[in-house]
């Protein structure tokens, strides 16, 4: 029998309770990069509400790695123990707490959406941002950030931001941690020949390009639990099919590498590296295929995002083989009990909480 949306999920020593994942999603809500009572809130309420495995929106390695003043931070011991309730309270609600480490790259120092989304000049308590290259992210309706081009001492530098951003996560209490490499933030960056220009060991080739991320995912792996897994998240391709650019081919090439780095499940999403990028019609599973072929190119798991909203959807992604485990965003915020109903809509016996299980009002 195949498996199935609720059938449990084994990664090296760690057992999800079903395949449903809530998707990283940023909140801009963490003064200095501070958790607070609105991310235990958010993230708890979806492990209450059924999903095997909850993740942290992108947790910045960094100062300088975060888009906005408000971004999650794991850069210091004291961020990490802002986090620790929360990890807890998923955990004792059967969810397996997982966070994103990650780095902005160019995309950094910029307002909050609902601000704008405009960038933060260093004169207004912005930060100075990098990349693979000094050409900074072009923007549509204001000037471009100006873009600091990293020495290889400063990739080196932030790759071992990640190796302490995954030690304080691990002994914050995570099970899983995402690395992330999509969206056009720092890693994507160094994959894509849209933003890399560079002609050393960090650019020209595919092998070139790649580096960076393999070797993050190594850093990241080597501070990690044996028993627990290591994810990354990649853009499987810019769709910028006008130009030389990263793309599926590339991601299905990618994908044992990331392995033998140490990836225990691939989180296929796509895009984010430029904003003439040519979105298809985002219709339900718009994404699957991309995880469909990553999949066939490596012996990792492989994870599924993009418009999926019902629970039939899901189990039939998991059943017909096209991905091992569904992460679903905007649906868990708009329905942070989508697990629970999904068990309901499906057949699945799975107990609602006791406390809202028992029938009785005050």
């Amino acid at each position: 029998m195949p498996d199935s949306l609720f059938t449990p999920l084994s990664l090296r020593g760690t057992e999800l309770r079903n395949r449903i994942a809530v998707s990283p999603m940023c909140q801009y809500s963490a003064p200095e990069g501070y958790a607070t009572n609105w991310h235990h809130v958010h993230l708890g309420s979806r492990a209450v509400g059924g999903a095997g495995l909850v993740v942290t929106e992108a947790t910045a390695v960094s100062p300088a790695g975060r888009i906005s003043p408000r971004d999650l931070g794991i850069w210091s011991d004291d961020h990490a123990d802002a986090l620790e309730d929360t990890v807890a309270f998923v955990e004792d609600h059967g969810a397996v707490p997982g966070i994103q480490l990650a780095h902005a790259g160019r995309k950094g120092s910029t307002d909050p959406p609902w601000d704008g989304g405009e960038p933060i000049p260093t004169d207004r308590g912005g930060w100075e941002v990098l990349g693979p290259t000094e050409a900074p992210y072009p923007r549509r309706e204001s000037d471009p950030q100006p873009t600091t081009r990293m020495s290889v001492d400063d990739i080196e530098r932030v790759t071992e931001q990640f190796r302490l951003a995954a030690e304080r996560a691990r002994d914050a209490g995570f099970e899983v941690a995402e690395v992330h490499a999509a969206h056009g933030y720092l890693l994507h960056e160094f994959l894509s020949p849209v933003t890399n220009d560079r002609d050393d060991a960090y650019g020209g080739s595919f092998e070139s390009r790649t580096r960076f991320v393999r070797e993050v995912t190594e850093a990241v792996r080597e501070a990690w639990p044996d028993d627990a897994p290591v994810f990354v998240r990649i853009s499987a391709t810019d769709w910028l099919p006008d130009r030389p650019s990263w793309d599926v081919e590339d991601s299905a090439r990618l994908a044992p590498r990331l392995a033998d780095a140490g990836a225990d499940l691939i989180d296929v999403s796509a895009g984010g590296i430029h904003p003439e990028q040519q979105v298809p019609d985002a219709g339900p599973g718009y994404q699957i295929p991309y995880a469909e072929r990553v999949g066939d190119a490596t012996d990792v798991a492989v994870g599924a995002v993009g418009g999926i909203t019902r629970a039939e959807q899901a189990d039939q992604i998991v059943r017909n083989g096209r991905a091992d485990l569904v992460l679903v965003g905007r649906e868990h915020l708009r329905n942070p009990y989508f697990a629970l109903e999904a068990a309901h809509a499906l057949g699945v016996d799975v107990a609602w909480p006791e406390q809202y299980g028992r029938g009785r009002f005050g």
